[in-house]
């Protein structure tokens, strides 16, 4: 590649979708919306949305979020959380040994990346590796709907990670 091409392919890189977890977990997908969650005015994490073609969300089809971390959070915290968010939206699920499986510590600029895999499987990436898959019954709604879902914490992150 001659060198003047170089600056141009990884300014376009966001664009055109370079080799990453989710162009390979989730072929033509592109962003769609993106939002950081805040906790009493703390951010806690940037969020994006990737659906095929960068279209709006449709449960139907797969899709993938990807979180990158704004702080420091244990396994724990978030296990614990994300088990309270589907008893919250009126879901208790036995995942939390999956869970567990999936998530790690996390600090600043650490990135999870949750891919469905159709209605019962969620693929977890961490930093760009490859983790673990979540698997239940109808677990890319209630997984994913925690942050995309009608009943968040937060109606305008929710809105504004769905994008326009």
């Amino acid at each position: 590649m001659p060198r003047f091409l170089l600056p141009l392919v990884l300014l376009l890189c966001p664009v055109i979708a370079c080799a990453t977890p989710v162009s390979s977990a989730l072929p033509g997908a592109e962003l769609r919306g993106e939002a950081t969650l805040r906790f009493f005015e703390l951010p806690l994490y940037q969020a994006r949305l990737y659906t095929p073609g960068g279209k709006a969300l449709d449960w139907q089809e797969d899709l993938a979020l990807e979180l990158t971390y704004l702080r420091r959070l244990t396994e724990a915290e978030l296990v614990t959380s994300t088990l309270r968010e589907f008893s919250r939206t009126g879901v208790s699920l036995p995942v939390k040994g999956q869970l567990e499986q999936c998530y790690d510590d996390v600090g600043k600029g650490d990135r999870y990346l949750a891919v469905s895999n159709g209605p019962d499987e969620v693929l977890f990436w961490r930093n760009d590796r490859r983790m673990c898959a979540l698997s239940h019954p109808r677990i890319k709604y209630r997984f994913m709907a925690i942050f995309l879902g009608d009943n968040t914490r937060s109606p305008a992150f929710t809105r504004k990670l769905r994008g326009p």
